[in-house]
């Protein structure tokens, strides 16, 4: 019976290891974190269309663009602040180039800085663009506007200015702060001979082709505040799917998420008509904020403000804007349900970081914190598995005296309890209350940019991406790739050894079965957690490793609970 149930724990081991694989491939594909912009493929773009009043209209089919020679246009004027460089198209009064000067593309010296924004038509399209509907009418999206600088900067804001064929003139003042919002003020002025309704809009419209995965525990896809409520349902897949999506309630701000990067627009003071977001089709998705008509005298004025976002999801960064009145702009990063344990564990590693020097040195540090904190809970756990151990006796008395009578048998237990003083709950609860603690790790682990493209000794160049070393191509020296599941490097081996380890240490007597699952299970593990960021799996170990050391030495506390156990392995071989 024991060799079949061993031969059925490793077929399943098996499909467990080969399923994980196929299934992370299916749900979470593999993707850049940001797109290789100099190569060319179709896609969709915003030709100039009429709009039904209330609706920035539907996308038409457009030509492919080069991502250089897009760039390479005079009708640009440059954006240049201490965090992003980049520039406005004039066509359209766009931002539609915005490159993040303290982020590289990779791990590569030569590499450029992270690319966010990219011209329509480009292969990782992603603009913003501010405009108009006058008279039901969406202007044209290639109407070349006049701009009164060179370059916007922190100091010297630019104005755009064009006038339609019917005297209204529009003007869109383009400022920036230190850090990575542009505050977009829109105007029109009434020159023409006859009342005008107009309605200012702002828009994001980007490809989802080169987005990072929608993963349960980072968000990739449209979100945003509506009505004092995180939104954040949808994938673009989901989106697609719908074709379109306007939440309930007030827009606080409203926007597309990647797991370290931001487009999102904030509204400004004045009624909306509709706010919301679509997909256009051929990859393409649109965050729509278009604020109520208005009718305007000759003469007459509007005037609106919106703010965008483009940048890096820096929760230090995002925090001040929300302080600054931004409703819950600090969770567009994926914190969740246990916000109150990340904050300050994502400080706490910022803090070690800056003292060590190296982001890995200060995974450790911090995971020996932790574990630290959590040993009164181990001591209690270990405490009250050891005063079980020495009433079993008495327990088994119990149920072999009642075993005809279920109800006076729990009586008796409950009895023993009290007049021994013991607890069966405590051993469970210290598990309940480090489950919060050590999710809200894994997250701050896999949300907190600070990780990106942070090294920490030897092989490892980056923590926030998976072992580069596998042994299966002997570390490289192979010339072939090894499969997802086989990817297997000295960080997952590592984790193995420390999982049995930690396992063999166990102070709960096992049946035979349980021994044999749970010689099989570090394995497992180890090929489940091989595709983790190397930074999650140096966490596993260290942890690890501080779990074997702290159970040898409670062992020594309680020497009897390692004994009952002995005893009880022996009854039962």
């Amino acid at each position: 019976m024991d060799n079949r149930n061993l031969l059925l724990a490793v077929v399943l081991s098996g499909l467990l290891i080969l399923g994980w694989d196929v299934g992370m491939r299916y749900f979470y594909p593999e993707a850049s974190l940001s797109a290789p912009m100099d190569a060319e493929t179709p896609s969709a773009a915003n030709a100039p269309a009429a709009a039904a009043k209330g609706d920035l209209g539907a996308e038409g089919a457009a030509r492919k663009v080069d991502l250089k020679a897009a760039l390479a246009s005079p009708n640009r004027v440059a954006i240049d602040t201490p965090r992003v460089a980049g520039s406005i198209n004039l066509a359209g009064a766009r931002i539609d180039d915005i490159v993040l000067k303290d982020y590289r593309e990779t791990l590569k010296k030569d590499s450029g800085p992270v690319r966010l924004f990219a011209p329509e038509g480009t292969p990782g399209q992603y603009f913003a663009e501010f405009g108009f509907i006058a008279g039901g009418v969406r202007q044209p999206s290639n109407a070349l506007w006049q701009a009164d600088g060179t370059k916007l900067t922190p100091e010297t804001p630019v104005t755009l200015t064009r006038t339609d064929d019917s005297g209204i003139t529009y003007r869109v003042r383009f400022s920036v702060d230190k850090d990575y919002m542009i505050t977009a003020e829109q105007s029109a002025t009434n020159g023409s001979a006859a009342a005008a309704i107009i309605q200012p809009f702002a828009l994001i419209k980007r490809t989802d082709r080169f987005a990072t995965p929608d993963q349960f525990v980072a968000h990739a896809g449209p979100l945003g505040v509506f009505g004092g409520t995180l939104w954040d349902p949808h994938s673009y897949a989901e989106l697609a799917e719908l074709g379109g999506e306007k939440p309930e309630g007030a827009a606080s701000w409203l926007g597309f998420s990647d797991q370290y990067w931001l487009g999102a627009l904030v509204p400004g003071k004045g009624d909306t008509d509709s706010v919301g977001f679509r997909s256009l089709g051929d990859t393409l998705f649109r965050a729509d904020l278009l604020y109520a008509a208005r009718t305007i005298p000759v003469g007459g004025s509007v005037d609106q403000a919106t703010r965008l976002y483009a940048g890096a999801k820096d929760s230090r960064i995002l925090d001040q804007y929300e302080d600054a009145g931004i409703t819950y702009f600090g969770k567009a990063i994926s914190w969740g349900w246990f916000e109150i344990f990340e904050k300050p564990i994502l400080w706490l590693l910022r803090t070690l970081n800056g003292l060590a020097g190296n982001f890995g040195v200060a995974i450790i540090l911090l995971t020996v914190i932790i574990r630290g904190l959590m040993f009164p809970i181990a001591q209690k756990q270990f405490a009250s598995m050891a005063a079980m151990k020495a009433i079993q006796p008495k327990m088994k008395q119990i149920q072999e005296r009642f075993k005809d009578d279920k109800q006076r048998q729990q009586q008796e237990m409950m009895k023993l309890y009290k007049d021994e003083k013991v607890n069966p709950l405590a051993g469970c609860l210290p598990l309940l209350i480090q489950i919060p603690i050590f999710f809200a790790l894994y997250k701050v682990l896999v949300l907190a940019i600070e990780m990106r493209h942070e090294p920490f000794f030897g092989w490892i160049k980056d923590l926030s991406v998976p072992d580069p070393a596998h042994i299966l191509n002997l570390f490289g020296l192979l010339p072939y790739d090894v499969p997802g599941f086989l990817a297997i490097g000295p960080l997952a081996v590592l984790l193995g050894i420390t999982m049995w380890l930690t396992f063999r240490l166990n102070p709960t007597a096992m049946d035979p079965v349980q021994k044999q699952m749970f010689a099989i299970m570090p394995w497992i593990l180890m090929f489940v957690m091989a595709p983790f960021a190397a930074g999650l799996l140096l966490y596993w170990v260290t942890s690890n490793i501080l779990t074997v050391a702290q159970q040898s030495y409670l062992y020594s506390r309680h020497p009897q609970l390692k004994a009952a156990n002995a005893a009880a392995d022996q009854a039962k071989t």
